[in-house]
């Protein structure tokens, strides 16, 4: 799978990708930012995987090519380590509900929240 297109809406944070099967992705920066595949969010086993709060204000940055197979993003809160993959990318876009309940589950049963 590959990228055929990729634009920012700045103003709002939104990532659209159009891929070459014909599927394009809508993914906002803070969605991005949580799920983000760096080691320090995902760790480097299942249960290390990190609880990102307080990001509903992130904006992206940059968009930095890498190679031909992913992009990496540059983060309002510094945050740059994550190398989002083409497939990594369609996955987020096919699982954005399902993920997105559990992230916001998780928040709520640690007390925590989008805003800090």
């Amino acid at each position: 799978m590959q990228a055929t297109e990729i634009d920012l809406e700045r103003a709002t944070g939104l990532l659209r990708v159009s891929f070459d099967d014909g599927s394009r992705v809508e993914l906002p920066a803070e969605y991005l930012r949580v799920e983000s595949p760096s080691a320090e969010v995902q760790g480097h086993a299942p249960h290390q995987r990190q609880l990102v709060a307080g990001k509903r204000a992130v904006r992206i940055f940059d968009i930095v090519p890498v190679g031909h197979y992913a992009i990496q993003l540059v983060f309002s809160d510094g945050h740059d380590s994550g190398l989002y993959s083409w497939e990594y990318l369609h996955r987020l876009g096919a699982e954005q509900g399902q993920r997105w309940d559990a992230y916001l589950a998780a928040l709520e049963a640690k007390g925590l929240s989008r805003d800090r």
